[in-house]
């Protein structure tokens, strides 16, 4: 009888350990192309059943697909690529989380055509990234490296702690999409575009990069309803980029300037923003002509609000709001060691409407002059409190029906 008990058992356990290995041969399977019924349908690779993400990757058929990452945390010691376009790659929140251990200045993740030239002719398509967390250290490269990849997309993922930018966009030519990512603590620019156009770059947080965004060699930027805090550098970069858009932000508390414009910036217009307690300035227009400035308020800045450069010109301020911390009655917010409230300065400049604002205790002056004489300003209809002004100094300007009170 023991005998018969034993053989029993065996055959039991034989038969639990065949049905087991059965049901992980079918789990695969019913990500095999084999088990798909729909017409058209590719498999979705479920990393998890993959010895490493690359393996994941490379499961992907010619033609796209989507690779789902479970939650997790994934240790890489080299770059993770992706070469093919129509490409989705997706976490599970937050909680899928790859760690970049690299320390020779490596990426985390790089998308790129196979051949990694410099061309046309090696574009990739259509590549979305979402919903996972991607971390390095200061020895580590980029966070997430992009090359010549059009109609980028990327939504809900947190890009922190790289030893070089955050994201790099590189010839991301055709309409890139970055949208509520948060980008924080890179050794370099949260956000890096190289030479892009028809951007979209909106409800993201950018915290503690060196500088928020730079925006260089492009086109169409329309930067919205993103949040800049505590940068070590600038908040937004512009060079040589035209028809752009920057309204609806709130950047507090660079230590270098909120917004600058140069090289041969043209058509762009700066709207709607708080432009809160940054250390060097609000916005500077370095080199900038056909551009506008309005609507804005720039509130307890501890320099210059507003820059215009003798590299620029045809610009029109209108709207905005210059202000301390005063709350009413005769009260202020801020603590007697940080009254700053800088104004508009003018540098050797031309052709400047600057209509409609409000100037309430700027220090030093609501409107600086600064170098060569500035000219050709229609300074009208602005109203100045509690603050000192040099705009009576402007020659061949219009100033007219402006109200002073102190």
């Amino acid at each position: 009888m023991i005998t018969i008990t034993k053989s029993l058992i065996s055959l039991m356990t034989i038969s639990i350990l065949s049905l087991f290995f059965s049901c992980q041969q079918q789990k695969v399977n019913s990500r095999d192309s084999h088990a798909i019924k729909l017409p058209g349908a590719q498999p979705v690779i479920d990393a998890s059943l993959y010895p490493s993400l690359q393996d994941a990757i490379n499961a992907v058929p010619v033609g796209g697909g989507i690779v789902i990452i479970p939650p997790g945390e994934f240790e890489i010691s080299e770059p993770l690529v992706i070469a093919q376009g129509d490409f989705q790659l997706e976490g599970s929140g937050t909680s899928t989380h790859i760690i970049n251990k690299n320390t020779a200045g490596q990426p985390a993740l790089i998308l790129q055509h196979p051949s990694k030239e410099e061309s046309s002719e090696a574009e990739l398509w259509r590549i979305s990234l979402k919903d996972f967390r991607i971390t390095g250290n200061e020895k580590s490269g980029n966070g997430i490296e992009a090359r010549r990849i059009n109609e980028i997309f990327m939504n809900g993922v947190t890009v922190s702690e790289h030893g070089g930018d955050g994201i790099l966009l590189h010839y991301c030519y055709e309409d890139p999409r970055i949208s509520s990512c948060l980008i924080t603590y890179n050794k370099k620019t949260g956000l890096n575009l190289m030479a892009c156009h028809d951007i979209v770059v909106s409800a993201n947080q950018f915290e503690e990069n060196e500088d928020a965004l730079r925006c260089i060699d492009s086109y169409n930027l329309c930067m919205t309803g993103n949040n800049l805090d505590d940068h070590l550098g600038d908040g937004v970069v512009i060079e040589n980029t035209y028809g752009s858009v920057v309204a609806g932000n709130m950047i507090e508390e660079c230590n270098g300037v909120a917004i600058v414009m140069d090289r041969d910036c043209y058509g762009n217009t700066v709207s709607a923003n708080v432009i809160a307690h940054n250390g060097s300035g609000g916005v500077d227009l370095r080199d900038a002509h056909g551009c506008a400035v309005s609507a804005n308020t720039f509130t307890i800045m501890g320099k210059d609000a507003v820059r215009i450069g003798p590299e620029s010109g045809r610009i029109m301020v209108s709207g905005n709001n210059f202000s301390d911390s005063y709350v009413g009655e005769g009260k202020m917010w801020r603590e007697p060691d940080d009254l700053n409230a800088g104004g508009l300065v003018l540098e050797g400049t031309s052709d400047i409407g600057i209509v409609g604002n409000m100037f309430s205790g700027a220090k030093p002056s609501a409107i600086e002059l600064r170098g060569k004489e500035s000219r050709g300003v229609n300074f009208t209809g602005n109203l100045l409190i509690d603050t000192e002004s040099q705009h009576g100094d402007l020659v061949g300007s219009v100033i007219e029906d402006n109200l002073e009170s102190r």
